[in-house]
């Protein structure tokens, strides 16, 4: 029926109620009444306390207190520990470099590779093949103390010796040819760029970067610990559905036998440009609880859906950038002092190469507060968006407790800027009961005032 239709019957209706009042007319007329009128009681409804008391210090004080006696003590030594480890490196570093290049080891290796081949991108693959080995086995007893007999003096490796031996050679393998293969790309990189080769060097840095990220989870991983699919169940589907809500790109929860090496506790979204995959370390399911499982998982989603992938690329790429203007001007200066006794007078000589390995160790030493300081506000930021993603701020804090077996719960301020990559286990907890604090009231949180 069109519109016009409507009114016309509509007006026709109203013209017939008309006439039916009009003719009602010989009706009698009732006069004007009062409306009726009731006293409605008004009283004012209870104020129901949704947010009720809790204080983020005092939790984060309880929670902390769980961790003292012989455990905290230990947990703090081996920290500690660390931290004069990052100077014994360097020191050793640069005894390394420094006996090569005095000796005259490193220009007798040079002559040896120009004697076997006129190509000059073969003589550095020569130098290469000659100075990793020599390099490795003179580290190799400061690596043995701190990847082996340490790790058991804490009770975090589990390990035989000839089981880290075969992850050690797995390692040694990827190092050697890595620089076998790639060193030549850079001296050719420098011979042509000649003063600008540090631009060069930095970029085949980042590059190579790139291409570790992308084919560590497919190919790397697995030559040191073993990946199969987590079991179906509720864990498993509730970290797939939280993947999915933030655009993680994966079908799929591997589960790694880290417990083979040893028995921290760890997750991982990994890979880039196609390659993301989630792992879950099998000490964090067994030692953990499905809550804490999926405080850290969010934790790790969160570095994926924020982009901390591209933006780590790019803020350590400038750390990178800067630390290969260090070498160049640390280079010519000790070339013009020393070079003469070294028979190293050029960036392109490749019998300088212990000099820049020197040089690379000096710079991140130095910048240790920088790079540290990159990765902890990354850390923290992916720690702020699991508590957002998942809201277990408790399940969080317990989960940091667990990664006090390695890590110091409680360091001085500037202490923790310098030395710290990850927030320390009492920023962590912190930041969580914090949040708890902003949420207390919500319906999931409101009987969750009270510490476990």
């Amino acid at each position: 029926m069109s519109i016009a239709r409507i009114t016309a019957v509509a007006l026709l209706l109203a013209t017939l109620a008309a006439g039916a009042l009009a003719q009602s007319g010989d009706l009698p007329q009732l006069g004007p009444r009062a409306a009726p009128t009731r006293h409605v009681q008004v009283e004012s409804l209870p104020v129901m306390d949704s947010t009720p008391a809790f204080d983020p210090a005092q939790a984060t004080a309880r929670y902390l207190a769980q961790i003292n006696g012989a455990a905290r003590a230990r947990s703090d030594a081996y920290f500690v520990g660390g931290y004069w480890l990052q100077l014994a490196d360097l020191i050793y570093a640069l005894a390394v470099a420094g006996l090569l290049l005095w000796t005259g080891t490193s220009a007798r290796i040079q002559d040896w590779a120009e004697a076997r081949t006129p190509r000059r991108n073969y003589q550095v693959m020569l130098y290469a093949a000659a100075y990793i080995p020599i390099t490795m086995a003179a580290s190799f007893p400061l690596t043995l103390y701190e990847g082996f007999f340490r790790e058991h003096r804490y009770g975090l490796s589990t390990q035989n010796l000839w089981q880290w031996l075969g992850d050690f050679g797995i390692q040694f393998s990827l190092t050697f040819a890595t620089c076998v293969l790639l060193l030549p790309v850079l001296y050719s990189a420098i011979r042509r760029a000649r003063d600008m080769w540090w631009l060069w060097a930095a970029g085949l840095a980042i590059a190579f970067q790139i291409l570790t990220i992308v084919i560590w989870p497919v190919f790397i991983s697995p030559l040191f610990n073993h990946y199969s699919p987590l079991p179906e169940g509720p864990l498993k589907n509730k970290i797939l559905a939280l993947a999915r809500a933030n655009d993680v790109p994966v079908n799929n929860v591997w589960l790694v036998d880290a417990s083979r090496q040893s028995n921290r506790i760890s997750a991982n979204v990994s890979g880039f440009l196609g390659t993301a995959r989630i792992s879950l370390n099998d000490n964090l399911l067994n030692q953990g609880s499905s809550d804490e499982v999926l405080a850290v998982m969010g934790h790790e989603i969160g570095h994926y859906a924020m982009g901390h992938v591209t933006l780590t690329i790019l803020l350590e790429g400038l750390v990178i950038l800067a630390g290969f203007v260090f070498i160049h001007w640390g280079f010519v200066s000790a070339c013009a002092l020393f070079g003469g006794q070294w028979q190293v007078r050029r960036i392109e000589d490749v019998a300088g190469l212990p000099l820049i390995s020197a040089l690379g160790a000096i710079f991140l030493f130095l910048a240790t507060p920088v790079t540290n300081s990159i990765s902890r506000n990354i850390e923290y930021q992916a720690d702020i968006f699991g508590l957002n993603a998942v809201r277990k701020p408790d399940a969080f804090a317990t989960a940091m407790l667990k990664l006090s077996t390695y890590r110091k719960l409680e360091p001085g301020r500037w202490e923790e800027i310098v030395f710290y990559d990850h927030p320390s286990g009492h920023t962590r907890i912190a930041a969580a009961m914090r949040w708890k604090k902003e949420h207390i009231g919500d319906f999931d949180l409101r009987e969750t005032a009270t510490v476990p």
